[in-house]
């Protein structure tokens, strides 16, 4: 009988069937693969954790200091209202003023034209324009004192289409005085 021995020496690598190599894979204990990969993602969630957490403490910075800011930038809109309001309220008083001293003009012109032909004898009690009109009333110690007036007026130059509208003397008081009433044309 013949034997054959088919095992391999002990030095050379088995060959499988069809005289191909096999590589031996090397035994893995799963406890300790299942223990490594839970670390690895325990690591990688802890940092994705920190991450967040820091990027939630710096928007709530961010928050903070934009809330400061919009205080901030709300009273000073507040600031440019109230300027806004003064502006306008200046702007108001100025043309006011301007109005004013625009129509002044002719009511200083008048009173000083006046002041220059009213005599001593006689005072004037009232003073009223309606439109270009002007309408005089006073009273006088003598019917030749509103004479004197009326003269007066004519000769400034200023005073046109003068008329007396009433002369009165009033005899039952002493001194007998004059009331009158003149009506004429400013031209300034």
């Amino acid at each position: 009988m013949i034997r054959i021995n088919l095992a391999p020496p002990e030095g050379r690598p088995r060959r499988g069937a069809g005289g191909r190599f096999q590589l031996k894979i090397p035994e893995i204990n799963l406890a300790v693969a299942f223990a490594v990969a839970y670390a690895i993602a325990l690591i990688v969630v802890g940092a994705w954790w920190w991450q967040l957490s820091s990027e939630e403490a710096d928007l709530t910075q961010r928050t903070v200091q934009a809330a400061s800011e919009l205080e901030q930038l709300k009273v000073r809109v507040g600031q440019v209202g109230k300027v806004r309001d003064q502006v306008a309220d200046l702007k108001k008083r100025v043309d006011a003023i301007q109005e004013l001293t625009k129509n002044q003009v002719r009511p200083v012109v008048l009173f000083d034209a006046l002041a220059d032909v009213v005599p001593r004898e006689l005072w004037l009690t009232g003073l009223e324009e309606r439109g270009t009109t002007l309408r005089i009333t006073g009273t006088a110690f003598s019917a030749t004192a509103v004479a004197d007036f009326m003269a007066n007026l004519r000769s400034s130059g200023r005073f046109k289409e003068v008329d007396i509208v009433l002369s009165r003397q009033d005899l039952t008081k002493t001194p007998r005085q004059v009331t009158f009433e003149v009506t004429c044309r400013f031209e300034s």
